[in-house]
């Protein structure tokens, strides 16, 4: 009993610590948990997924589905769309929405908590559609399962809000890295694509949860990364026009994946299940042409960063690759989209490398360098998130001759995508075909780091309404600032202490009469009618954010809240008070 209090006395100095911003030795702690938790399920996920494959696939290969025969090529698919659209008629509409698009939706509106059935449903449908070659990436939904992971994490230890945000960027930065042998660009992948934020405090934990994550995979899958690629050099400046003219296709390109996603929303008012069937008969026949587009593809990537496809297959891939991913997607298919845009700027880009070549033999650069470049241009553009792609590009590559060309085609491709088709990221575009809509302004980011439990005021007494003089000066000997007025059934309304105090000095010769009449019954004062400044009260749990106080206080029209701490079912405890004033005291503060 004695060592379980202790625990719990520590845990809650734990909690109180990290409800403050500037909690590092905490914060790094907790990235090293997510990242090595979210490498053990990231590795199972992939354990799941290559395990089947290899027994089903000609020649014990994952991503041989080239060998399959015309009839099995179509059937894998539809299978997997039969059992997915089982699966997605038993749920609910909510339960269906799966991927990065999730982990920004669970960030935006609900503090980051992310459900244990969530993950298992992630799960279940990213081992579906990957097993069975449907056009999808894995690292959606590894996004997803590190993600969560890491937020029930937080969620189980008891953590506010604030840290619970951040274990969500941390096991996304893991889950990157995992999947792709990125650690640099798990992090910008976390911090520019999902949180949408950048802070000190934040970069740490971070970091250490991505390195985790590298190095853990790395000890058990081995340090390659994921594409195998020459150290290929742009030949001559001459060719910065056509890198540019790249890009230019790149961003038309990506445009175009997210309208296709965007028009298919048109169709959300059909069933589910047979608008999952389309999806699977959509994969299924267009994988009897060409298999190379089923599964992540990563296979058909190496083959055009060395150059080993004519260019009518590039195009012809490329362009079946966008339609039925985005079709596929915008259907239903819980398909991840970040591999799918790597194949297609792949093999964009190593086709306008061929057909350079054709008009430029002697100063064209090879096609795996313009494969290249289309894949960082591709990410950059459907993403709307320029430095994650260039992380990534440099690390999957490992050559950093790519990065001035390639900063040039991701800009490029970007501002194509953005400014001319007035695009935004697909996974904010998902966002808002589903009602929704990510707010990321400046106060809201400061307020969302910082937990209530970081400013609340402790120095409160509680009392009844209707208390006597003797238990009024007992409440005042212990110098608090708040008297938080309890009625029947919670808590009414927040005294300054110091107009009790005024109230007793201004009456104290009535009640020194009263008490040397024995006979006479004490007056009993009425904090609720006694004058003084109160402030009407509401409540609020003790892991929540500033921004969910702030929330709390539009929503009730309060101008106090009380901080409540659940130890039990139905056991509260009141841990401390907050005004509006000091949320908007704090923010002046911190922005000065």
């Amino acid at each position: 009993m004695l060592l379980r209090k202790i625990v719990e006395s520590y845990a809650q100095i734990f909690r109180r610590r990290l409800a403050s911003v500037d909690a590092l030795p905490q914060l790094a702690l907790l990235g090293l948990l997510s990242g090595t938790l979210t490498a053990a399920v990231i590795l199972l996920f992939r354990w799941a997924i290559e395990w089947p494959l290899e027994r089903l696939l000609p020649a014990q290969n994952p991503e041989n589905f080239e060998a399959l025969g015309l009839l099995s090529r179509f059937t894998l698919p539809f299978a997997g769309s039969i059992l997915i659209a089982i699966l997605w008629h038993r749920l609910q509409s909510h339960e269906r929405r799966l991927g990065v698009s999730l982990v920004m939706e669970r960030l935006n509106y609900h503090q980051g908590h992310i459900s244990f059935r969530s993950a298992l449903i992630q799960f279940a449908a990213g081992l579906i559609t990957l097993t069975t070659g449907q056009s999808a990436g894995r690292e959606g939904p590894a996004v997803h399962l590190g993600a969560a992971c890491s937020s029930l994490l937080g969620q189980r230890m008891g953590l506010p809000n604030n840290s619970i945000r951040l274990l969500v960027g941390c096991g996304t930065a893991a889950a990157i890295s995992a999947s792709f042998n990125t650690p640099i660009a798990g992090v910008i992948f976390a911090m520019e694509v999902v949180m949408m934020e950048y802070s000190i405090a934040g970069f740490t934990p971070v970091i250490l949860a991505s390195v985790t994550a590298a190095l853990i995979t790395q000890s058990v899958l081995g340090a390659e990364p994921a594409f195998l690629v020459l150290q290929l050099n742009m030949n001559s400046l001459l060719e910065v026009p056509y890198v540019i003219c790249l890009a230019v296709v790149i961003g038309c390109a990506s445009a175009a994946f997210v309208k296709l996603i965007t028009l298919t929303q048109h169709l959300k008012s059909r069933p589910i299940h047979w608008r999952i069937l389309g999806a699977g008969v959509l994969t299924g026949l267009a994988a009897m042409l060409y298999p190379q587009i089923m599964g992540a593809g990563y296979d058909t990537v190496n083959e055009a960063l060395f150059g080993q496809l004519p260019i009518l297959t590039l195009l012809a891939i490329a362009v079946i690759k966008l339609v039925v991913t985005s079709l596929a997607s915008g259907l239903g298919m819980p398909n991840g989209l970040v591999g799918p845009t790597l194949f297609i700027g792949a093999t964009l880009g190593a086709a306008m490398g061929l057909l350079g070549a054709v008009f430029a033999p002697d100063t064209a650069s090879s096609p795996g360098f313009y494969a290249m470049i289309g894949m960082g241009a591709m990410m950059g553009a459907t993403l709307q998130a320029p430095l994650a792609a260039l992380m990534a590009l440099l690390e999957l590559t490992q050559n950093p001759n790519i990065i001035l060309p390639g900063m040039l085609a991701i800009v490029v491709s970007s501002m194509i995508a953005s400014e001319v088709f007035k695009q935004k990221s697909v996974f904010l575009t998902l966002l808002k075909l589903q009602g929704l809509d990510y707010q990321n302004e400046p106060v809201l980011q400061a307020l969302r780091r910082v937990g209530v439990g970081s400013i609340m005021e402790r120095k409160f007494e509680r009392a009844n309404k209707q208390i006597d003089y003797a238990k009024a000066k007992e409440i005042l000997k212990k110098e608090p600032r708040w008297i938080l007025v309890d009625g029947d059934k919670c808590p009414l309304a927040l005294l300054p202490a110091v107009d009790l105090a005024r109230f007793l000095e201004e009456k104290e010769p009535v009640f020194k009469a009263l008490e040397n009449e024995q006979d006479v019954a004490p007056m009993l004062i009425d904090l609720l009618a006694m004058p003084a400044q109160r402030k009407d009260v509401a409540s609020l749990h003790s892991q929540a954010t500033l921004q969910e106080a702030l929330d709390r206080f539009n929503e009730t029209s309060a101008e106090a809240l009380y901080i409540e701490r659940i130890s039990a079912p139905m056991l509260t405890s009141v841990q401390g008070v907050i005004t509006k004033s000091d949320v908007e005291s704090y923010y002046q503060y911190k922005r000065k």
